[in-house]
């Protein structure tokens, strides 16, 4: 199947939902290339930007999953096919 190169980009407002979210992020982790998180503690908020290489329909999965969460909003961005 064809994979897509995309990064996602991931604000939490929520830090109880931190648990959840990084659980998430383990059980889509073979299709993860990268991760970094800032904590901007300033604002009390985490920024996150995930990189992934996966199927379309897989990301868009992981990115619904993660919106789905208290707190938590996610966007992604895909590299040109």
């Amino acid at each position: 199947m064809e994979t897509r190169v995309a990064v996602m980009g991931i604000i939490v407002q929520d830090l109880q939902s931190a648990e959840s979210l990084n659980a998430i992020l383990h059980e889509y982790g073979e299709v993860i290339i990268g991760r970094m998180g800032i904590p901007y503690r300033q604002k009390n908020i985490s920024i996150m930007s995930v990189a992934v290489d996966a199927p379309q329909d897989t990301i868009s999965a992981l990115a619904g999953k993660i919106g789905r969460l208290s707190g938590v909003s996610v966007k992604t961005a895909y590299a040109p096919m």
